[in-house]
């Protein structure tokens, strides 16, 4: 709440509450451009079809940076 003719507060980009969520169109491009600009490939982990190639990504991926936070924890 703020006074009559007070000014507006600042804006931030921190500010989550403004944002709507990314849609999977923003999602594929943001992928794209970070392929394309650095290097580093961001692929769903459900994507990936075959079995093995999906487990070896998930493995690399979890001694990297720990185990997920939610998803699916195959009965663990």
């Amino acid at each position: 709440m703020t006074l009559p003719g007070a000014p507006r507060p600042p804006r931030s980009s921190l500010d989550l509450g403004t944002r709507s969520p990314t849609t999977t169109p923003e999602m594929e491009a943001l992928r794209q451009r970070v392929w394309r600009d650095q290097g580093v490939a961001s692929l769903p982990i459900d994507d990936i079809t075959d079995p093995w190639l999906r487990q070896a990504v998930s493995n690399e991926a979890t001694r990297r940076w720990g185990p997920r936070n939610g998803g699916n924890g195959h009965g663990r």
